[in-house]
C-alpha cells in the first residue's frame, strides 16, 4: 500500500481511539466520498446510493432516524442498536452504497472517503431539532429553496407530527 494512503488511514484511526460506541446511543453521523467526488449530483446515482443504504442489511440493528444525501457526502442520523458498534454500521452504510453504486456505474474503487465524523448527541439534545438540522442541509447549500424539492432526504418524523 501506498505510505501516503497509510498515513491517512493511521491518521483517521487516532482520532478514533478511546471512541466508545454505545448501546441505545444516537450518533449525528457525516461522511465524504473519496475527493469529494460529487457523485450523487446525478439523480440516478442518488436513487441507487439511497437504496443501498436504507437495506436493513446495511444498518444491521441499527435505526436510520433521519438522513440528507448531499452531491459529495452523507448524514445520518444514526440509533445504535444492541450489538453492532458504530464503526461497523458506518462501515456496513458505506461498503453497501459502494458496492450498489460501483455495479451502477460499472466502476470499481473506493466511493467514499476512508474517515467519518460522529457526534454523539447528549440525553438533553432535542433529536427532531437535530434532525431538522440534517434534512436542512440542501436548504443551506442553496440546492433548493424548499426541502420538499430535494429528493435525497428522510425522516422517520414524518408520521404526520411536524418536524
Amino acid at each position: 500500500m501506498d505510505m501516503h494512503v497509510e498515513d491517512r488511514f493511521r491518521g483517521h484511526r487516532a482520532l478514533r481511539r478511546g471512541r466508545v460506541s454505545l448501546p441505545g446511543q444516537v450518533y449525528h453521523v457525516t461522511v465524504a466520498t473519496r475527493d469529494r467526488n460529487p457523485w450523487f449530483a446525478n439523480f440516478h446515482v442518488g436513487c441507487e446510493a439511497v437504496r443501498a443504504f436504507r437495506q436493513p442489511s446495511a444498518l444491521a440493528d441499527a435505526r436510520l432516524l433521519a438522513w440528507v444525501l448531499m452531491p459529495d457526502h452523507a448524514h445520518w442520523l444514526v440509533e445504535l442498536g444492541p450489538r453492532v458498534p458504530l464503526e461497523m454500521v458506518v462501515s456496513r452504510m458505506k461498503a453497501a452504497t459502494g458496492v450498489q453504486v460501483n455495479r451502477m456505474l460499472a466502476r470499481a474503487g473506493a466511493l467514499w472517503g476512508p474517515a467519518f465524523h460522529d457526534r454523539a448527541l447528549r440525553q438533553e439534545d432535542d433529536l427532531r431539532s437535530v434532525a431538522r438540522y440534517i434534512v436542512a442541509n440542501p436548504l443551506r447549500a442553496g440546492l433548493v429553496e424548499r426541502i420538499g424539492d430535494y429528493p435525497f432526504w428522510d425522516c422517520v418524523w414524518l408520521d404526520g407530527a411536524s418536524l
